[in-house]
């Protein structure tokens, strides 16, 4: 799977992660699958004091294959389907860990 592969508000989400580079996502909602922007997620950027942190390189480009990573994220949102997902850890402009709220009976074991 590819970059352009992904829907627009995928791609915005994907953009916003290397953006950030390292921080956090909160309270991103999702519809039907895919991320919604009003209402706006917070977002949290950490600030590595000794080092020049900046986007990641990829975020110039138009056309790149997405991570593994990426793309489970995306299949946990899609299962999701409706909801909110309260957390999601971004590392080296990836999303590395992610928190969503579910009933006990929706949790896999």
């Amino acid at each position: 799977m590819c970059m352009e592969d992904l829907s627009p508000a995928k791609q915005r989400l994907l953009r916003l992660f290397q953006a950030i580079n390292f921080g956090r996502v909160e309270e991103l909602e999702i519809r039907e699958g895919e991320p919604e922007f009003s209402p706006a997620p917070r977002v949290f950027v950490e600030l590595k004091l000794d080092a020049n942190d900046g986007p990641r390189p990829e975020s110039r480009l138009d056309r790149f294959p997405l991570r593994s990573q990426v793309a489970r994220f995306f299949t946990q949102i899609a299962r999701l389907n409706d909801g909110t997902v309260e957390l999601v850890e971004v590392r080296h402009g990836l999303p590395f860990r992610t928190v969503i709220e579910a009933m006990p009976a929706e949790v896999e074991l």
